[in-house]
């Protein structure tokens, strides 16, 4: 497993935590978001999923990553 901490702009409520949450998840990760912050920790297995997907399915749910 890697674990990689991504800077997400746009994130302002509970929701925007579960949709980034939901995002990583159906790209095959898992995810922490600190919402303070803007801090994205995400786990995930590099033989399976690349992060550049996973940052992907983050900015379809319309925030961007820094």
């Amino acid at each position: 497993m890697k674990t990689e901490v991504l800077q997400v702009k746009g994130m302002s409520c509970g929701h925007c935590v579960n949709s980034v949450e939901t995002a990583v998840k159906q790209a095959g990760g898992s995810a922490k978001v600190d919402l303070a912050t803007g801090k994205v920790t995400v786990d995930f297995d590099e033989a399976k999923q690349s992060l550049q997907t996973i940052k992907d399915a983050i900015e379809e749910q319309g925030y961007d990553i820094v």
